[in-house]
């Protein structure tokens, strides 16, 4: 059996760090009107708040509706943006705050349902291309063993990229306890991934030469 690696590689870390850099430029461009990087700092972040809100909202139906809704924040408070953080940081906040919102918004009201499918709405916007990701529906079924705080920083480290200063702001905390949550978040996918390949060992039939 193949075992997924996680995804930590240095040369994923710079990618990330160069496309940051590109993003966060776009939406310093798009401050100042241009309206052709507006759609580069859209279509770049659109995949990446789309997986952050379907790992943190309870309905993937509300998924596309919530993503919408963090564009419409972030677009319209770009006046505000001062490349501080990097776009996507900043970006990803406005998401949290609009499923917290979004949480506030049906307390008020009565739920007709009650569906706990994040793991579905990250597979659909996660991409397919992942690097050692081949099997990335299993470890969406790993993910969800995982305490809410520690998969969140994992997937906002391991998945999403950010780095683990801009992650904890966030996540509200400090980034020691930040790193501490992924390190154990990582202990555990280790282990269950270990146990796994050992169940898969031990069913897998034997052939007799001859």
């Amino acid at each position: 059996m193949m075992i997924p690696a996680l995804p930590t590689s240095r040369r994923r870390r710079d990618t990330t760090a160069s496309i940051d850099a590109s993003v966060t430029a776009w939406a310093l461009a798009a401050r100042a009107g241009d309206t052709e990087a507006v759609e580069h700092f859209v279509r770049a972040l659109h995949r990446d708040v789309q997986r952050y809100v379907a790992h943190l909202c309870a309905d993937p139906q509300a998924v596309d509706d919530l993503a919408q809704d963090t564009f419409l924040r972030a677009l319209g408070s770009l006046h505000r943006f001062e490349g501080r953080s990097s776009a996507r940081a900043w970006l990803l906040a406005i998401a949290r705050r609009v499923v917290i919102d979004s949480y506030r918004y049906a307390a008020a009201r009565p739920r007709l349902s009650d569906v706990r499918d994040w793991q579905t709405a990250v597979e659909l916007a996660q991409p397919q291309d992942l690097p050692g990701f081949d099997d990335g529906i299993a470890l969406l079924d790993l993910l969800a063993s995982l305490p809410d705080e520690r998969r969140e920083a994992f997937v906002l480290t391991q998945l999403v990229g950010l780095p683990y200063a801009e992650a904890a702001r966030i996540s509200d905390c400090p980034v020691g306890t930040l790193r501490s949550r992924v390190a154990r978040a990582r202990a555990t996918l280790i282990r269950l991934l270990d146990a796994e390949a050992g169940q898969h060992e031990e069913t897998e039939p034997t052939t007799l030469a001859g």
